[in-house]
């Protein structure tokens, strides 16, 4: 689970300042206010981390990918070649790992370690092509919240290359091995240490150890956009299992489907029995008084096309899903990677009440509850939600839960991104146990209490 992040030179943001992040996080704002731009940044790494060229220090992306970010200088701040995009991120693993110490010298005991901070550094350098390079790069490894030991590497003008690095420890002692002290090449991506470093080192595994641990961090976490596509008539599902439903929700039906042969049941909600992935679709959907029923038919059974079917209030019939209001063809795809997405998950999603009634949108916020506390197969799912929203009503229903006492206020969190100066803040909002925010921002969701006032006065005046 992401515990921290702070992002410095980044888009609209000289700095972020330290965002904690609990099971819920909300970022709120204006248009450009730059709150979508925590997202991109995580995706922008997780893409980085999926590449298929380990030189490419940061993908910056192209038609097809989650974010897409023009030139080096395009997604710095003030577009300005000098700033150093500087960002750190702590991270709890899903269970502890150890790692391995050792080495011919010395007797070093491998270390066991529940979380992972990570610190990077990149500029732009070349005048004419402008291409990224690691300034630096720092893993720190903790037990308990203690910081055991950290191991980076920190770019040197001093080797005979200009790409050299030189190795920089804390509580722990690299051993070199016996003969040519040779220069460190450049890291791999933005946080790999090069494979070189196993041959240098006699005790340096556990380079590769926190290597792999980025990319399973990264491996965990999932997109889901503003816009999703709209229902089909009809699917076709030859077995596969996607990973998720897709950014912009095209694998939603399939995934649904995938579910049906991963054997995979909920508790759905506190003392009610187990179910499947499409029982609890259909119980969300009919709780935010979408539907009354939802399914999945085949059309035939010696073909694999499929339709889905729902029944709307006060119909008595089932209607094909492109038949109904928009409104659901876009919350589907939420619902399903809420519980699709497996155990340890990060699902970052952009809007998801777009096209919801007022209503729809405060029944979310219970749905997302349930979400993060439901258990898989009996065990807890630990997922986490990091969510964009321009929801008034899906904030106050996460406030009501929290004085309900239905949710707990360090499972919740929320930040407005306020752009009214330059530079831009993300300002945490205060939630008291009553779950009233103590530092509205002035004219948070618009001046409702002022158009109240002059409409009054209007009718008065008539």
């Amino acid at each position: 689970m992401l515990k921290t992040l702070r992002i410095s030179n980044f888009k609209g943001w000289k700095d972020t300042g330290e965002i904690h992040f609990s099971p819920i996080t909300l970022f709120l704002g204006s248009n450009s206010s730059g709150k979508s731009s925590i997202g991109q940044f995580l995706m922008l790494l997780k893409q980085s981390a999926n590449s298929a060229d380990r030189q490419t220090v940061l993908f910056l992306g192209s038609s097809d990918s989650y974010v897409e970010l023009g030139g080096p200088v395009d997604m710095l701040y003030m577009h300005n070649p000098k700033n150093l995009l500087d960002f750190e991120y702590h991270w709890t693993l899903p269970k502890p790992i150890t790692l391995t110490m050792a080495n011919d010298d010395a007797n070093a005991d491998d270390t066991e370690i529940d979380s992972l901070s990570f610190h990077g550094q990149i500029g732009v350098f070349g005048k004419d092509t402008n291409y990224l390079e690691v300034e630096s790069m720092k893993y720190a490894a903790f037990r308990h919240k203690q910081k055991l030991l950290a191991v980076a590497l920190e770019r040197t003008e001093k080797g005979s290359s200009a790409r050299a690095y030189k190795a920089v420890t804390d509580s722990f002692k690299l051993v070199r091995t016996s003969g040519r002290p040779w220069e460190i090449p450049s890291p791999y991506r933005f946080y790999g240490f090069p494979d070189e470093m196993l041959t240098y080192y006699k005790n340096a595994w556990l380079t590769a150890q926190l290597n792999a641990a980025q990319e399973q961090f990264f491996s965990r976490i999932s997109y889901l956009g503003p816009l999703r596509e709209k229902g089909e008539r009809h699917y076709r599902w030859t077995g596969f299992a996607p990973a998720s439903v897709g950014a912009t929700g095209k694998d939603t039906i399939l995934a649904l489907l995938a579910s049906r042969t991963q054997n995979r049941s909920y508790n759905f909600k506190p003392k009610q029995p187990l179910c499947n992935m499409e029982t609890i679709v259909a119980k969300s959907l009919k709780e935010m008084g979408l539907v009354e029923e939802f399914e999945i038919r085949k059309v035939t059974d010696d073909r694999q096309d499929y339709d889905v079917k729902v029944r709307t209030k006060g119909s008595k019939t089932m209607t094909d899903i492109p038949d109904v209001g928009f409104g659901i063809s876009q919350i589907l795809p939420v619902i399903v990677q809420l519980y699709y997405a497996p155990a340890n998950s990060i699902i970052i999603m952009e809007q998801p009440e777009l096209h919801l009634h007022p209503s729809a949108q405060s029944a979310l916020a219970d749905v997302m509850i349930a979400a993060i506390s439901a258990r898989e197969n009996a065990k807890p799912r630990n997922i986490q939600l990091i969510i964009e929203t321009h929801s008034e009503h899906f904030l106050r229903r996460f406030q009501r839960r929290i004085a309900e006492k239905k949710l707990a206020e360090n499972n919740f969190s929320a930040y407005f991104a306020n752009n009214d100066r330059d530079p831009a803040r993300l300002e945490a909002l205060t939630i008291n146990l009553f779950g009233e925010i103590e530092n509205w921002p002035k004219n948070f969701f618009g001046d409702i209490k002022g158009d109240i006032f002059a409409q009054t006065e209007a009718a008065l005046n008539q």
